[in-house]
């Protein structure tokens, strides 16, 4: 039986949303929470714009190291052989790509203006995809961008376009979130039966239905017989209205009445880090997580009716489908009411030392700890946030890696 797969796209579409944003050091943080959990794949940025060029060979490294293992890093691009060309000059160790292309005909019409038509989309894919191959790429996800408003005989076309020229999967793109989970299904088994290659399945949430749909692209793909590899962001954080939830899609996965018993992971998930996750990256885009987020929300396990508390202490599967000590949750949490020592752009040593002794860190000579507290300054400057206990640590453990996450080089 096909495989369930999850790759996460917040360092991509979560980044690209309108009003907000990640700095360099937090996406590498979700990277390593992501890896972590054991999410197969993190898009982890754009290889073709030159500010993330350093960002993006750091977690290179960091994957060579080890830290960021078994966790596939893929870039996301424009399906066109420049796009590729300039991702291998500018990142020349990256081995995992996404290359996208619209495929319908408002988008082809609407956004080329005539320049193209349905064969210089697919010569457009193709050529992409041979150059990605000769430059060493591992894997290639083609995407039809737009794929919900694009006609299924097109699409097969592309599809076999994609896999006669190397590609390896196939990204299937609710861009406007347009699908209900009765098209996807017959979409994404018509794909999976003609084409022949794993199906991704990307969703948006313009219609609140992007887990809906996610799941029932799902089965679709599987009943088609092929894996599957679901697109989440963290929290559901995506352009406009958002896209499937992480947390809230591995738990439909897992959770829904009768589908794990069919529809099963091909990579465990540990999902004790959905909290962790779930939180550090509300910190860190500065957006609160709703009170009725699944499994992570402040309500999520929350009774106040007089039968719902009865009910609950005596069985909490009475009126819980999961156990919140499996989202990582129960442990009390900490705030601190007296005096606070935070470290920021302006710190000293002093006040740096007694924050980094908390966390049982010391340095051996002084000199080691100013290096440190720079870093710590220059990340401070680009998230404008005080940096979390996990922050610190990883550039105390990884200065010379942190460097290059700070270091950015504008156009000559």
């Amino acid at each position: 039986m096909p495989k369930i797969y999850f790759i996460d796209v917040t360092n991509r579409d979560g980044v690209q949303t309108a009003k907000l944003g990640l700095s360099k050091l937090e996406k590498t943080l979700i990277n390593i929470y992501l890896n972590e959990m054991g999410v197969f794949q993190s898009e982890f940025g754009f290889p073709t714009t030159r500010h993330e060029t350093h960002y993006l060979q750091a977690n290179l490294e960091l994957a060579e190291m080890g830290v960021l293992k078994p966790i596939h890093l893929g870039g996301w691009i424009r399906a066109i052989p420049g796009d590729v060309e300039t991702t291998f000059k500018l990142v020349p160790d990256i081995r995992h790509l996404n290359l996208s292309i619209s495929t319908s005909s408002q988008m082809i019409d609407g956004k080329f203006q005539g320049r193209k038509k349905d064969v210089d989309i697919i010569n457009d894919m193709t050529e992409a995809v041979d150059t990605a191959s000769a430059h060493g790429a591992e894997t290639i996800g083609v995407n039809a961008e737009d794929a919900s408003r694009t006609d299924v005989k097109f699409l097969i076309k592309f599809g076999l376009a994609a896999k006669d020229h190397g590609a390896t999967r196939i990204r299937y793109c609710d861009t406007l979130g347009y699908d209900n989970p009765f098209t996807i299904y017959e979409a994404t088994r018509a794909l999976a039966e003609n084409i022949g290659l794993p199906i991704e399945i990307h969703c948006h949430g313009d219609l609140g239905m992007a887990v809906a749909n996610s799941i029932a692209g799902t089965k679709g793909a599987i009943d088609g017989g092929q894996d599957v590899y679901i697109n989440t962001t963290i929290n559901g954080i995506g352009e406009r209205a958002g896209n499937a939830d992480l947390v809230a899609t591995i738990l439909a996965v897992t959770k829904s009445k009768k589908f794990a018993e069919k529809y099963q992971l091909g990579k465990k998930v540990n999902l004790a880090k959905s909290s962790k996750i779930a939180e550090f990256a509300s910190y860190a885009f500065g957006i609160p997580i709703p009170i009725n987020q699944p499994g992570v929300g402040a309500n999520a396990f929350a009774h106040s009716s007089g039968i719902h508390a009865d009910g609950v202490l005596k069985d909490p599967e009475n009126y819980e489908l999961y156990g919140y000590k499996e989202l990582g949750r129960g442990e009390p949490k900490f705030v601190e009411t007296g005096r606070e020592i935070i470290t920021g752009q302006y710190s000293g040593i002093s006040g740096f030392g007694h924050v980094m002794g908390k966390m049982e860190v010391s340095f051996s000579r002084r000199e080691e700890a100013n290096e440190i507290l720079e870093l710590v300054r220059y990340a401070n400057v680009e998230s404008q946030r005080p940096l979390v206990e996990d922050e610190l640590l990883f550039i105390a453990k990884y200065p010379k890696v942190a460097k290059k996450l700070l270091t950015l080089t504008p156009l000559d």
